[in-house]
């Protein structure tokens, strides 16, 4: 059964493969629409909207918000700094991990109801596990970021995570933290295959905001690939993406 709603500011479609999966789904989306009321900046009275007023202290956090802000000071350090939840205007903003640790935990949900063939894919960021309904590995098509209704390359991540960067559906919203000035134009997408999705994610924007120097950075990260498209529409693959290109 599959299903897709609008949460957390972007299309998330889950389908899990079998009988008896409507109570795993409704479980599914409820968890990620709890996340949103915790993590949204535009929710006024989200957890993350009422720490950056002041009014909960850090010592009054919930464990959700500790693991999230332990995630990113170990990604800033791991990317030496092109990733910080830390805005210039001294606000927090955990959108650039929450969204990958939330579809891990999505898939450990669905997992620990019992279902081993399911797909979570939330705006890019991909979990999967098991086969598909045919029983075939699961394959995603990466969008043509300058036309969204074209796929340029169709991967099967083998059971890995796939994340996504761009400004291509939601705009220039990631910036450069070692330099605020910068645009980021020199990159418009970059898909990043992990060891999971929380991982994949967890580095894919900053790789984003390093520009056409982050492919050179994720070719060093062992057991991760990436696939780049500039500007001009040119394509940057890791030396090892395209083993992701066929099924074997």
């Amino acid at each position: 059964m599959r299903e897709t709603r609008s949460i957390m500011g972007m299309t998330i479609e889950i389908e899990i493969v079998g009988e008896d999966t409507t109570e795993t789904l409704e479980a599914a989306f409820q968890y990620l629409d709890t996340i949103d009321q915790r993590f949204s900046t535009y929710k006024k009275d989200s957890e993350i909207s009422r720490f950056n007023r002041g009014e909960i202290k850090e010592k009054e956090i919930s464990g959700d918000m500790r693991e999230i802000f332990a995630l990113a000071e170990k990604t800033k350090k791991e990317t030496d700094g092109y990733f910080d939840i830390c805005r210039p205007n001294g606000t927090i903003d955990p959108s650039g991990i929450v969204k990958g640790w939330a579809i891990f935990k999505t898939a450990e949900l669905i997992k620990n109801a019992g279902h081993t063939n399911f797909f979570v894919n939330a705006g890019g960021d991909i979990a999967m596990s098991g086969v598909n309904a045919e029983g075939d590995e699961w394959s995603f098509g990466i969008k043509n970021p300058f036309d969204t209704d074209k796929i340029v390359k169709v991967i099967f991540p083998h059971r890995k995570g796939v994340a996504t960067s761009g400004s291509y559906l939601r705009g220039n919203h990631i910036y450069n933290p070692l330099n605020s000035a910068d645009k980021l134009e020199e990159l418009v997408s970059i898909t990043v295959i992990g060891p999971d999705v929380l991982e994949a994610d967890r580095f894919a924007t900053a790789i984003f905001a390093m520009g056409k120097s982050g492919i050179l950075f994720l070719e060093q990260l062992p057991e991760f690939e990436g696939y780049a498209i500039d500007k001009n529409g040119i394509a940057t693959a890791t030396s090892g993406f395209a083993k992701f290109l066929t099924n074997d």
